[in-house]
């Protein structure tokens, strides 16, 4: 009898020693958290025959935390995974960690997510040199070329934002973890601006906002699009560049010209938008109205003087001076403002017939002078045989025909001479 009891005892133990657990480093185990120490928590290590451990603070989790409590409670039951064993019996039997494990668990489901191509969502948790570290339970980088689908001169805009990502590469052992939002941008605004195409009505007017300026014209953010006003669509006035009437950040409204969706391109046109300057041009600029205007362009044969916003005149070389002159050079040039005399008025061709001479004072001839030039005997003049009408030559003057540049050649002859 008691040889059977002491059987059954011996066997009791060998069952006990053959459950606890032989612990070396890399295991996986579970335990329960006995108390919060200084810097770590300790550890009870289950089926180990009484075995303890402790958790650094470094190792307790892969978040940021302040108390021990936002993480793990006394009493809870957590999983570790074994460093390595400690000399300091004190401190327990080894050293442990919950955050190595948890991350191998987020390294293995962003490993599934990368060979599936999935988007996640992530928080930005700072602005670096170089990119943006962004938080998934691992530290990953986000380097500034794959921020956006453009150039971000200041990265610290998405600090504190949530946003998705595509994995672009990802090495365990290396610790390297690389997102992109890039791709994700690109796409996001490829369909907004499919849709915002979609919605331009060509002859609509609508409100923008001026984004950039070049030589050749102006960019008009309507908000997911961007559209150009060519250089001639701006304004009614001759301007040489955008930026002599517009400004970036300037709102303007626009008329919409065309939309080419497959392109992406849409033409717009302030110019449509304003009034026409040779609207009611009679009433500013009727026959034998004085201007103040400016002279914009010197010719052979005249001067183009803008008198209004968008309206210029030709003031031919016989109106320049009483005086006769070879070139309008002699007493003109480019930019000087000179007082105008309207001579005639064409809304229809858009066309004035200016006079600088009517504005000025006839100058006497010295007294005694008299023409050298013989009179002419008057004859009787013979009836002439009806011509036929003469071809309309038009000359290179801005619609002026050669029989308006010519106009003013004859129109002082004395006749007495």
């Amino acid at each position: 009898m008691t040889e059977t009891v002491e059987n059954q005892q011996l066997q009791t133990m060998e069952d006990a020693l053959d459950s606890v657990l032989d612990i070396k480093p890399g295991d996986v185990v579970k335990g329960d958290v006995l108390a919060f120490e200084d810097n770590q928590v300790r550890v009870s290590i289950k089926e180990s025959g009484g075995l303890e451990g402790v958790i650094p603070r470094r190792e307790l989790s892969a978040k940021p935390f302040n108390e021990f409590t936002e993480v793990v409670n006394i009493g809870d039951e957590v999983e570790i995974v074994v460093l390595k064993p400690i000399r300091d019996k004190e401190n327990g039997n080894f050293l442990l960690s919950r955050k190595r494990l948890e991350s191998k668990k987020v390294w293995a489901e962003l490993k599934e997510k990368f060979d599936n191509k999935e988007i996640i969502t992530a928080p930005v948790k700072e602005a670096v040199k170089g990119g943006l570290v962004v938080d998934l339970g691992l530290r990953a980088f986000v380097p500034a070329s794959m921020v956006d689908s453009f150039y971000v001169e200041d990265l610290k805009v998405y600090v504190g934002q949530t946003l998705d990502f595509v994995i672009v590469e990802l090495d365990e052992k290396e610790n390297r973890l690389i997102l992109s939002h890039k791709e994700i941008a690109e796409r996001e605004r490829a369909e907004k601006r499919a849709a915002a195409l979609a919605n331009l009505v060509e002859g609509s007017i609508v409100e923008g906002t001026v984004a950039r300026l070049t030589n050749f014209g102006a960019f008009v953010n309507l908000g997911d699009v961007d559209g150009l006003v060519h250089l001639s669509r701006i304004s009614h006035s001759h301007i040489r560049k955008p930026g002599d009437v517009l400004n970036v950040g300037d709102k303007v409204n626009v008329k919409v010209l065309s939309v080419n969706p497959e392109d992406g391109r849409v033409s717009l046109s302030i110019k449509d938008t304003l009034e026409g300057p040779w609207e009611n041009i009679q009433e500013k600029a009727g026959e034998g109205t004085v201007l103040k205007g400016t002279v914009k362009r010197l010719t052979d044969f005249g001067a183009f003087v803008e008198v209004l916003p968008g309206v210029e005149g030709l003031v031919h070389i016989s109106q320049i001076s009483h005086e006769h002159i070879a070139t309008p050079g002699e007493k003109l040039q480019e930019g000087q403002e000179v007082d105008v005399k309207v001579l005639s008025v064409n809304p229809e061709d858009q066309r004035l017939s200016l006079s600088i001479k009517a504005l000025l004072e006839r100058p006497a001839r010295p007294e005694g002078e008299v023409s050298d030039k013989p009179k002419r005997e008057s004859k009787p003049r013979k009836p002439r045989a009806k011509a036929e009408p003469a071809p309309t030559i038009v000359a290179e003057a801005e619609g002026f025909t050669l029989g308006d540049v010519l106009a003013g050649a004859f129109g002082d002859l004395n006749t007495e001479e």
